[in-house]
């Protein structure tokens, strides 16, 4: 009886065997098959990438994934010396080379880098959706949902109306009050820094200044970054935990529900830490506000208004509503405008003929009485020509955003850098990528010239409709950051107060730009000093603060 069980143990092990190796060879067969009669099979890459989303992984987790980004579309350009003439020597190697600015980085995912493209894939009226990767960013809760990551087209514009009002510059110009002030405040520690010759880190004090900016937009309160001059309640580490987690996971986002899941039972970290510290403020908010019962004012925090639309119609504005507004301002509004802020001070310093030239237009509109003082305002820094022109060209060359702003090919498919794109693949533009596309932005489109902007309207028109550094650069199209007028007018306001009253200066000139790309792409070395205008080595006849 033994040697029967043993018999037909062996014969039913052998077939699993067996059958076990028939599915590995049938699913090896079928992807292989996959991959060569695929209609893209030509579109080039790393080899890895064809294969698997681990390179694209790997990548991103380097923290570098811009860079390579741009160095794939060079290396496998359509126009290259290398594919003239390998196409016609080496017809096999030929049938993957690239007829268009097009590169994989995983299976079924391609950045593009084409003008065409941008205006397809993002325009207001576009058909294609956010990729699963923005999945990553999202509360796993299926009834949560936020402007950023949510895929739904039409709930996205739904809740977007909802409190799109808030976030217009008209209503946003009556709050200019929260920038001036955290400008005066800022302005108070950089005169410390040059009584102490200090150097300081210049994206950590313009992150400082962002968040201030935004707890009193937000929750009519400054969470204390400028004055102390400390990450407070651990806010940025925790954003940065959340971007790494997004930007990593994001690859593989269906791991997302079951990943946060367990991450729910660790200590408070990342987006659940934002989460309590947005919680807090609104609870705190909400008792302020009973509390007072204050008139209803243009210039009333969001908090305030949003529980006075809640207050008025619970069923059209709910507390969720609220939650979901006010914990994007505090997650979003701080990494990008730093990021924005450092990069165009960053851009200035390291072209100090283009610094004195933009000082030159500040103290000319200085002297005709066209700037208060003070504090500049947002509408008189839209008149300063050249000023707009050195925000563009440092958001073009270091837009804040990353990685490609991915989306989903819609049903029936679509053309794209002259190939068809069936439905379901991911395409997706990099800022990176197409600011630097000389066909675009010129044969010097790698190097800073904020002249380009301002040389000829028609190509000026042209740059524009390429230039995906809007605002806090959550977007473009009909996704375009709801926000992104909270970080211009923080831009339009504090950069030229700067240069009226500071001399900035690296303190070495030689140490190259360090970057870490977590989606958001943001400076880690850039050590500054400063000196009032009119002291130090350089004196000169300009007002002092």
């Amino acid at each position: 009886m033994d040697g029967l069980f043993l018999f037909l143990f062996r014969l039913l092990s052998h077939q699993c065997i067996v059958l076990g190796g028939f599915i590995i060879l049938a699913w090896s067969l079928l992807f292989v098959a996959k991959i060569v009669f695929h209609p893209l099979r030509d579109i080039p890459g790393p080899l890895w990438a064809r294969f698997s989303r681990v390179w694209y992984l790997r990548t991103v987790n380097k923290g570098h994934f811009e860079k390579r980004n741009i160095a794939l579309h060079r290396a496998h350009g359509a126009n290259t010396a290398f594919s003239i003439i390998l196409k016609p020597v080496f017809a096999a190697y030929a049938y993957f080379i690239s007829v268009g600015p097009i590169v994989r980085i995983a299976p079924g995912q391609y950045s593009l880098d084409d003008a065409g493209a941008v205006r397809i894939i993002y325009s207001p009226s576009s058909s294609f959706i956010k990729a699963p990767w923005y999945s990553a960013s999202s509360n796993p809760n299926p009834e949560s949902h936020d402007l950023f990551t949510d895929r739904d087209s039409r709930r996205h514009s739904a809740n977007r109306r909802k409190v799109a009002s808030l976030y217009s510059m008209t209503r946003l110009v009556q709050m200019e009050s929260c920038v001036t002030e955290c400008t005066a405040l800022l302005m108070e520690r950089l005169t410390r820094f040059c009584v102490s010759g200090e150097p300081f880190n210049l994206q950590r004090w313009m992150q400082y200044y962002a968040f201030d900016v935004i707890g009193l937009i937000t929750v009519n309160k400054r969470f204390g970054f400028l004055d102390n001059a400390t990450d407070q309640n651990s806010l940025i580490a925790s954003l940065h935990y959340y971007l790494v987690y997004a930007a990593n996971v994001g690859i593989y986002a269906e791991w997302h529900p079951i990943i946060a899941r367990i991450m729910a039972f660790l200590p408070a970290s990342g987006i659940k830490h934002l989460q309590s510290f947005t919680a807090q403020q609104i609870s705190e908010g909400k008792k302020n506000f009973l509390k007072t019962q204050k008139p209803q004012s243009s210039s009333e925090s969001f908090l305030q208004t949003l529980i006075r639309l809640n207050t008025q119609n619970p069923d059209k504005f709910s507390l969720a509503d609220i939650f979901t507004t006010c914990i994007t301002n505090i997650g979003a509004g701080s990494d990008t405008t730093s990021i924005s802020l450092t990069a165009i001070l960053y851009n200035l310093l390291k072209h100090p003929n283009v610094y004195q030239k933009l000082h030159e237009e500040i103290k000319q509109a200085d002297n005709q009485g066209k700037l208060s003082s003070p504090a500049i305002s947002f509408r008189e820094s839209q008149s300063l020509p050249y000023f707009q022109a050195c925000v563009k060209e440092g958001l073009r060359l270091h837009p804040a955003t990353g990685l490609p702003l991915s989306r989903v090919v819609p049903k029936g498919g679509a053309t794209l850098c002259g190939r068809f794109f069936p439905q379901g693949e991911i395409v997706g533009v990099n800022a990176w990528v197409i600011h630097r596309n000389k066909s675009i932005y010129g044969m010097d489109a790698d190097f800073y010239r904020p002249e380009r902007w301002i040389e000829s309207p028609e190509r000026s028109s042209e740059m524009e409709r390429n230039f995906l550094a809007r605002g806090r650069q959550f977007g473009a199209g009909a996704r375009t950051c709801i926000g992104k007028n909270i970080s211009l007018m923080e831009i339009g306001k504090l950069i030229p107060e700067l240069i009226r009253r500071f001399d900035f200066e690296l303190v070495d000139e030689g140490v190259p730009l360090d970057t870490q790309n977590v989606w958001f792409v943001k400076q880690t070395n850039i050590q500054c000093r400063v000196r009032l205008r009119g002291k130090g080595k350089n004196p000169s006849n300009d007002r002092g603060c």
